[in-house]
């Protein structure tokens, strides 16, 4: 699927012209592909580079056109069961066109960043930008979530709430690892500044997209290491539910098998003392009641 916009008055615009100044490629077919390698001259690994979610954020001079592969959050879904996924996508810079090459259908130009843009190259480095708010964006969602799963497990007997802080962690993995190949990235693309032909605005705000990166990365290391260092505490917590409910449920065992086993040694069907008297049913409850007030008094002298 392909989607074309144009560069107008400072804004982008959609568009059905074959020669748009911004091109965006959504999961590629075959015609598709074979075009951008055969016509436009990109080459085919950089190409699957693009698609493939393992991939680290690089930059390549080709002899007509720039290659960047950078990391952005996938879109996520309930069916990834808490686990935050990591994409990579494709940005081929020519001399007037802008080919975009993504594995997923998602928003690409809305929001205050791109209200208003003045050339390819500042759209390039935009869409980057935007990946940075998306990953923060990520984090905040995963720290309600971590949140929201903390207060379950404290009344949780179960593992399933616990596997889920593990994938939550798992997730927090993957996007350090993401958002610290996105700042490579960055550091070389202001490195290359010149050569990329990046105008003093465009270098300028590269710096700011050096300081919000980084401030991400550490943003997302916080919530890794609090996650880790509070998992054995957390597991903890479960274990110790389990053993307050083992120990109430012995509770009710042991009060209700005390009153029953006297009550059961005059039911016998022997003689027993007692068994003429007219007060009997009252003395062997009354019997019954006291064992299982010597029972409770033991209990809590020995603060069992």
């Amino acid at each position: 699927m392909v989607k074309r916009y144009t560069l107008e008055q400072s804004k982008i615009i959609e568009s059905i012209s074959d020669l748009a100044h911004v091109q965006v490629y959504v999961n590629l077919d075959e015609n598709e592909r074979r075009y951008l390698i055969e016509t436009l001259s990109i080459d085919e690994h950089t190409l699957n580079s693009a698609m493939d979610p393992d991939e680290l954020s690089r930059l390549e001079f080709e002899p007509n056109h720039l290659a960047l592969i950078y990391k952005r959050p996938k879109n996520y879904s309930g069916k990834d069961g808490f686990v935050f996924k990591v994409a990579s996508a494709g940005l081929f810079l020519f001399k007037d066109q802008l080919i975009v090459v993504l594995p997923e259908d998602i928003p690409l130009f809305e929001g205050k960043p791109f209200a208003k843009v003045q050339s390819l190259n500042e759209i390039m480095i935009k869409l980057i930008y935007r990946s940075i708010f998306h990953f923060l964006e990520h984090l905040k969602v995963i720290n309600m979530i971590s949140d929201d799963l903390e207060k379950k497990i404290n009344a949780s007997m179960e593992n399933s709430y616990l596997i889920n802080l593990f994938s939550l962690e798992k997730s927090l993995v993957y996007y350090l690892n993401a958002v610290n190949s996105n700042s490579v990235l960055i550091d070389k693309l202001k490195l290359m500044s010149t050569k990329i032909g990046l105008s003093t605005e465009e270098s300028e705000f590269l710096d700011d997209m050096i300081i919000e990166n980084n401030q991400c990365y550490r943003q997302a290391e916080i919530y890794s290491n609090i996650l880790a260092s509070l998992m054995d505490a957390r597991a903890s917590i479960v274990g110790n539910n389990l053993n307050v409910l083992m120990k109430t449920l012995n509770i009710i065992t042991i009060a209700i098998m005390v009153p029953t086993f006297v009550v059961s040694a005059f039911s016998m069907n022997v003689s027993i003392p007692l068994q003429q008297h007219q007060w009997a049913f009252w003395i062997i409850m009354s019997l019954a009641g006291l064992s299982v007030a010597v029972v409770t008094y033991v209990w809590k002298h020995k603060r069992w």
